[in-house]
């Protein structure tokens, strides 16, 4: 097949050009900044020489959209909205004027997109979307809004002959250097990665594989449109979540962290809390549904998976000719 990735030159791109690659797929990535063969450039905001790799593909998957590994300021929030929107809009577009439009555009969502809850799961037909909590910071409430926004983007891009699927994903965990999973082993290894603001608070993930396995499945899936959750079906509360990683990377223990010292810290880091603060209890419903199974269901066997991997790595670094 080939399949086009809008953004892919970030850590989930990464992940699924390499995964595609490996399958036989030919894949065209679109970025500001090509500089490898298989990449073209486009803005992100309008149509250009860039259409004519999507006329004719098998397979569009959407990924851009600005980190939102930074501080949550106005003129940052601002980007993010306008970065997702913008290339949403835009793909549409190429696909609607596409002589041989692709049969199916994935797009990227988030699973920020429900409430902040932990009394119950979210799935796709029961979760409650966010926005409307209470006690939680306004900005937060933004986060959700450019959620909402992006996924409109897609809905309302007139595509008849192209099956659309939005997904809401949690953090997709590989070992990858500068991924999030680097982030939170780096923090468990120096002994950080206690709980923080009392660790109640669920953290939601997919492991890589899975990630790569359930986009593999949505592309074969005639019958699923609409929005899916890409996460393992196990979400857990951030302390339980730390401790596995802990013992994965054999550290016994980790220093609580209050909220203020979160603030610290993600200053720090030019991040931000909500990333940290914000109970993401999010469950794959329609996946199950459709029958699909996770290689890496718990957390512990995915960490332990992971970190397996990141010392495989070290040591063939260690041991390379010089």
């Amino acid at each position: 097949m080939k399949i086009v990735i809008p953004g892919g030159t970030g850590q989930v791109g990464a992940i699924l050009k390499r995964a595609l690659d490996a399958a036989g797929h030919e894949v065209v990535i679109l970025t500001r900044r090509p500089e490898r063969e298989g990449e073209l450039q486009w803005d992100g905001r309008t149509l250009g020489p860039w259409t004519e790799a999507v006329d004719g593909s098998d397979v569009v998957i959407n990924l851009a959209g600005c980190t939102v590994s930074c501080r949550y300021t106005a003129a940052n929030l601002q980007e993010m909205m306008d970065s997702r929107v913008d290339s949403t809009r835009v793909v549409g577009a190429a696909i609607a004027g596409a002589a041989h439009p692709p049969r199916v555009w994935l797009q990227m969502s988030t699973a920020t997109v429900y409430a902040h809850r932990f009394d119950a799961p979210n799935d796709e037909a029961t979760g409650l979307i966010g926005g409307a909590e209470p006690r939680v910071p306004r900005y937060w409430r933004y986060s959700v809004e450019i959620a909402k926004a992006w996924e409109n983007a897609q809905q309302q891009a007139e595509t008849p002959a192209t099956r659309k699927v939005a997904l809401r994903s949690a953090m997709v965990m590989s070992p990858d250097r500068g991924g999030v999973f680097a982030v939170l082993r780096g923090l468990a290894r120096l002994g950080l990665g206690g709980p923080v603001a009392g660790g109640a608070q669920y953290v939601s993930w997919i492991h890589e594989h899975d990630f790569v396995r359930a986009v593999e499945f949505l592309i074969d899936r005639e019958d699923i449109v609409g929005p899916v959750n890409l996460a393992a079906p196990h979400p857990l509360p951030q302390r339980a979540f730390m401790r596995a990683l802990r013992s994965a990377c054999g550290v016994p223990v980790g220093l609580p962290a209050t909220k203020w010292m979160a603030e610290v810290g993600a200053f720090a880091l030019r991040s931000d809390t909500e990333l940290l603060l914000k109970s993401r209890r999010v469950v794959p419903g329609r996946l199950a549904q459709a029958g699909f199974e996770f290689q890496y269901a718990q957390w512990q066997q995915a960490a332990d998976e992971l970190v397996r991997r990141v010392h495989k790595r070290g040591r063939r670094s260690s041991s390379a000719p010089r």
